[in-house]
């Protein structure tokens, strides 16, 4: 069977609705639900309210053996090439352990060399530290922001702050928080030459001599994978921590981009998090079809694009120290998938949904009217810890939880009513990812999921989810204005002249 055969037998299935399925087959949450194990902990993955069925999941893995996706997932972890377009390999698992022997041999050492800086700074050999400024953007901000966020809120042993943003202000708000005595700066770029990290950097340099640092440069630690280009910048040797080409920055986590993670929260918290990864790693590696979770969200992900037309898909985050996770979602599923040819350059179809999302139980006082009520047909992901992260009186978690677990019921059931206006149609799909306890392990195990996840989708879609060109455009735009002598669009001259910049 060919791919477009495969998806046109997709296309055939009939469309019956939730509560349909369910009174169909009584073993359906049986079916559709999986506890993945870690250490003392696990993961439930539900994704019974969804309108995957038997049929619909036979076909899927039709796809997915005309896509050659066994062959394409052996290359990813035997460190072939998988990015064509950039004649790279994707190797953020070797990161973790589970990869190339080769590579996974070269990422113990840099994480080796990594351990003892971090080690080093905790025992006090850089002087007294409290504070992290992390520069960095994209994967190298996002992953750190949201793994410090998680994981780093009680008692940190350094405290972070992460910036992305060129925007001054940003910066200033972590110079507020920080006593430049005890203050480290993290300069985090593949290539040491990111415009808007490297504009930071310096601002923060000079932040640092303002206030009477004597050795600025001698306060950064270079993460990057271009050490070259660190040293010329000045930073000393001993204080770079290199990681491979081979690793994409919205999968950098793994790497030396996550060494605020490990000053923030610690050595063993670090490699927990790794050790979660590489669990997600090993299933996806070695468990075939429907039975690979990964892979099955993915046939749901293709199933509400491709079938059922979907437009974007929400992420809602039933726990506050995931507050960032939908933010990091975008870049790891829009970055990667957002293409509109093949492989092969021809035209693609739909590939990614706009990936949107938010907190509960704020995002039932805002967004989700128009999920109950509205017109489009969101399929969503509800996300959510047994344990909670407070101690706080328990009816706090108690009400959290009821509502997240109500709402993907509501969505489903919808409710009648001979007033139009208090009628719900319901059938909406939704899936929930339910976690033992948010800790270091489960954190990155979650992670890692959505990692595979976006890979397996692009190989049944016949895409390269490891370049990412139209980042560069207007990148190279604004090169062009700074540089000047060029002319624009009449809007864009006049904006220019308005801001007087360019």
């Amino acid at each position: 069977m060919t791919r477009d055969e495969a998806w046109k037998a997709l296309a055939l299935h009939p469309d019956p609705t939730l509560a349909e399925l369910f009174a169909e087959d009584p073993q359906r949450v049986e079916k559709l639900s999986s506890r993945i194990e870690l250490g003392e902990t696990g993961i439930r993955f539900d994704w019974s309210k969804t309108h995957l069925t038997d049929e619909l999941l036979a076909d899927f893995e039709a796809l997915a053996e005309a896509a050659d996706f066994d062959e394409m997932r052996r290359r990813l972890f035997a460190g072939e090439v998988v990015n064509p377009t950039e004649n790279r390999a994707a190797e953020h698992s070797a990161l973790r352990g589970v990869g190339r022997e080769a590579s996974v041999e070269e990422a113990e050492a840099l994480r080796q060399r990594m351990m003892l800086l971090v080690n080093a700074i905790h025992d006090g050999a850089l002087g007294e530290v409290k504070h992290l400024i992390h520069v960095g953007i994209g994967g190298s901000a996002l992953g750190p922001a949201l793994a410090v966020d998680a994981l780093g809120r009680d008692d940190p042993l350094v405290d972070v702050h992460v910036v992305s943003n060129v925007d001054g202000v940003a910066l200033e708000e972590a110079f507020e928080a920080c006593d430049p005595r005890t203050t480290l700066i993290a300069v985090a770029s593949k290539t040491f030459t990111t415009i808007e990290t490297m504009t930071n950097a310096r601002s923060a340099l000079k932040w640092l001599a303002d206030n009477g640092v004597d050795d600025p440069t001698g306060r950064v630690i270079a993460l990057t994978a271009s050490p070259e280009k660190a040293v010329e910048w000045g930073v000393d040797e001993t204080r770079i921590l290199p990681f491979s080409e081979s690793v994409g920055g919205r999968y950098s986590l793994w790497s030396s981009i996550g060494f605020p993670v490990a000053l923030g929260i610690g050595w063993e918290g670090f490699e927990q998090m790794l050790d979660g990864a590489a669990r997600i790693d090993q299933h996806f590696r070695d468990v075939d079809g429907r039975d690979n979770l990964p892979l099955r969200a993915a046939f749901s992900d293709l199933y509400y694009l491709r079938l059922r037309g979907c437009q974007t898909r929400a992420v809602f985050a039933y726990d506050e120290r995931l507050r960032l996770l939908p933010g990091y979602l975008q870049q790891l599923e829009m970055e990667s998938n957002g293409k509109r040819v093949t492989v092969d350059g021809e035209p693609s179809g739909p590939t990614a949904p706009i990936t949107w999302g938010g907190v509960g139980t704020d995002a039932q006082h805002a967004v989700f009217q128009l999920l109950h009520q509205g017109t489009h047909l969101v399929p969503i992901d509800f996300i959510a810890s047994i344990e909670p992260g407070d101690m706080l009186d328990a009816a706090h978690h108690h009400i959290l939880l009821t509502n997240c677990f109500a709402q993907g019921a509501a969505l489903m059931a919808g409710q009648s009513s001979d007033d139009p206006h208090r009628s719900y149609p319901g059938n909406r799909p939704s899936a929930t990812i339910l976690v033992d306890d948010l800790d270091p392990e489960t954190f990155g195990a979650l992670i890692a999921f959505h990692e595979h996840r976006v890979f397996a989708a692009a190989v049944m879609l016949d895409i390269n989810p490891f370049d990412q060109f139209g980042v560069e455009l207007g990148k190279a735009i604004a090169k062009k204005i700074e540089g000047g002598g060029e002319r624009f669009d009449p809007s864009t001259e006049a904006l220019l002249k308005e801001a007087g910049v360019g």
